[in-house]
């Protein structure tokens, strides 16, 4: 067999390889952190998942497929804290029905992480108090999304040293202290709630849904209404 054949032969035998090779690694280059389109009401914004969060991650992507968040309201709305929605129980709800105890019928272990602040954008998940919820399980649906308030570093200092009697090791990092500064939001949540993601577009639209004017309850007057879809 002359060295011409014997090449051909070789690589004929090895092109499946590289066929597979070069799709798995299309197929990678495409991966990323996965991105949610939230359409509101009052405009669109997008939302990028945490990979360090899998299980919030996971189950938010599912139910956004299945389209369980289409139709459901903004139910609890504070301006300067935080906008939040999830309920399925918001659906087509009446004027004045007490909203913000449903679900999917799950919760979510708790994936709450040091780095994972409540700067102004931040996507944290609902959940119930610390007196039925020690374990700190996150709604299975339900979530906010942090609009907060600028803080200055003697709040911050007096809210590390809060959070680090509970979690020692705990610290704000220079980064994270310039963030809360000149972004916002509401410090006194962290290490309290498992955030798993942050708005990356249309930051203004959580001021816009939190200026809306509400009813007791913190329930809006006028419904904002949600529909999500994963972009791919």
């Amino acid at each position: 067999m002359n060295r011409t054949n014997f090449f051909s032969i070789v690589m004929v035998a090895l092109a499946p390889f590289f066929i597979w090779a070069c799709s798995s690694s299309q197929s990678i280059a495409k991966q990323g952190p996965q991105r949610i389109l939230i359409e509101t009401s009052r405009g669109e914004l997008i939302v990028e998942l945490s990979d360090s969060t899998p299980g919030h991650r996971d189950n938010f992507v599912k139910l956004v497929d299945e389209g369980f968040y289409d139709g459901l309201l903004f139910h609890r709305v504070i301006q300067g804290f935080m906008v939040q929605g999830g309920d399925p129980g918001s659906r087509g709800a009446k004027s004045g029905k007490r909203l913000g105890s449903g679900g999917p019928g799950y919760t979510l272990d708790a994936e709450i992480r040091a780095d994972h602040l409540h700067t102004k954008g931040a996507l944290s998940a609902a959940r119930q108090g610390d007196n039925v919820n020690p374990a700190k399980k996150s709604s299975g649906s339900q979530f906010y999304l942090v609009q907060g308030k600028p803080q200055n570093p003697g709040q911050l200092r007096k809210t590390q040293r809060k959070i680090q009697s509970k979690n020692p090791d705990f610290a704000y990092s220079e980064e994270q202290l310039e963030a809360y500064a000149s972004q916002g939001g509401t410090p006194f949540l962290d290490m309290e709630y498992t955030v798993f993601g942050y708005v990356v577009a249309g930051l203004d639209i959580i001021d816009s849904i939190a200026s809306v004017e509400t009813a007791r309850g913190d329930r809006p007057i006028e419904d904002v209404t949600m529909k999500m879809s994963v972009i791919r």
